[in-house]
C-alpha cells in the first residue's frame, strides 16, 4: 500500500467530514432545541448560496453581500419559527416534522422565483490549488481549498459549541432540550431561545451554502447536500454536538477510503451510497448514536 496515497485520501475525506459536520450542525441545533427534524435544512443552504451569489452579481461587494445574507437567513428563521412552527407547538412530532416538507418546498420555489434556476459560479477568492508545503514536505497533495474550508467550518463549529456549552443561552438551550414544561416553569423563555436558534441554523446554512456552492457551484443539487448529514446524525447522535463532528469525521473519511479501496471490486461508485450503508449497520448496533441518549421505556 501506498501510504502517501493513503494519508492523501484519509486527509480529503477528514476535511470534506468537517463541512458534513457544520450541516449536520444545523440539525442538531433545532432539534435539540424544539425536537423538530428541520428537513428544510438543505433548502436553507440553497437559499443562502444563490441569494448572496445573486447580490454579487447586482454588483454589490463580496461582503457586503455575505453581510445582507445573514441578516435575510436570520429573519428567515425567525419566520419559519413565529410563522409556521409556534402555532404548532404542542403538536405530534409528525405534523411538526410534515411541516418543514412543506417548507422545504416552499424556500426551494421562493429563492428560485428571485433570483433564477441557472448555475451560478461563486468564488470566494479560496483557490483550488494544491497545497506546496505538504507537497514539498510529505510528497502528500491537498487541496488549499479543502484545508482552508474545513478551518472555517472548525472554527464555526468550536465556536457555536462553546457558545452553547459555556453562555446563559446555552444553558437555556439544554435546560429547553431535556424538558420544555420544566424549562418555562423556571422562567426560560422558550419562543425566544427557538427563535435564536433557528436563527443560529440560518447562519450555518449560509456559511455550508458559501463553501459547498463555491466548492461544486451554486445549484438546485445544493440541497442534497442535507441528505449527507443524515448518515452523520446517525453515528453521532441527532442531540449532540460532538457527536455531529466524529460523525462528520467517520463519514467524511470512510465514503473517500471506500471508494478508492473497495471501489474498484464492485465497479466503482459507491462513495455515494456507502455512508448510508455504514449507518444502517451503525442502527442495528447503537440506535441512539455514539453521543446519543438512550431512552429507556418503562411499560
Amino acid at each position: 500500500m501506498n501510504l502517501n496515497f493513503f494519508f492523501e485520501v484519509l486527509i480529503g475525506g477528514l476535511l470534506s467530514g468537517v463541512m458534513y459536520a457544520l450541516v449536520a450542525l444545523g440539525f442538531v441545533l433545532i432539534y435539540k432545541a424544539s425536537g423538530v427534524f428541520n428537513f428544510a435544512q438543505g433548502s436553507m443552504v440553497f437559499f443562502a448560496a444563490l441569494t448572496c451569489v445573486s447580490l454579487t452579481e447586482l454588483g454589490w461587494p463580496l461582503w457586503v453581500a455575505i453581510a445582507a445574507t445573514i441578516v435575510a437567513m436570520y429573519v428567515l428563521g425567525l419566520g419559519i419559527e413565529r410563522i409556521v412552527l409556534r402555532p404548532l407547538v404542542n403538536q405530534p412530532e409528525i405534523s411538526l416534522f410534515m411541516a418543514t416538507i412543506g417548507l422545504s418546498f416552499f424556500i426551494e420555489g421562493m429563492a428560485q422565483l428571485m433570483w433564477g434556476s441557472q448555475v451560478r459560479r461563486l468564488d470566494l477568492g479560496i483557490e483550488d490549488v494544491p497545497m506546496e508545503s505538504l507537497m514539498q514536505t510529505f510528497n502528500i497533495i491537498v487541496s488549499k481549498f479543502d484545508v482552508i474550508a474545513a478551518g472555517i467550518c472548525a472554527l464555526l463549529v468550536t465556536c457555536l459549541a462553546l457558545f452553547f456549552s459555556r453562555t446563559k443561552i446555552g444553558r437555556a438551550l439544554r435546560a429547553v432540550a431535556d424538558d420544555h414544561q420544566a424549562a418555562l416553569a423556571v422562567g426560560i423563555p422558550l419562543q425566544q431561545i427557538w427563535g435564536i436558534v433557528w436563527g443560529v441554523a440560518g447562519f450555518v446554512a449560509l456559511v455550508a451554502g458559501l463553501l459547498w456552492g463555491s466548492r461544486n457551484g451554486v445549484q438546485f443539487a445544493l440541497t442534497f447536500v442535507a441528505l449527507k448529514a443524515l448518515p452523520v446524525l446517525i453515528l453521532g447522535g441527532f442531540t449532540s454536538v460532538p457527536g455531529a463532528i466524529l460523525g462528520g469525521l467517520i463519514i467524511g473519511s470512510s465514503e473517500k477510503l471506500a471508494e478508492v479501496y473497495i471501489g474498484p471490486f464492485v465497479g466503482g461508485g459507491i462513495e455515494g451510497w456507502f455512508p448510508y450503508v455504514l449507518a444502517l449497520l451503525f442502527l442495528l448496533v447503537r440506535p441512539e448514536g455514539l453521543f446519543g441518549e438512550k431512552i429507556i421505556r418503562r411499560i
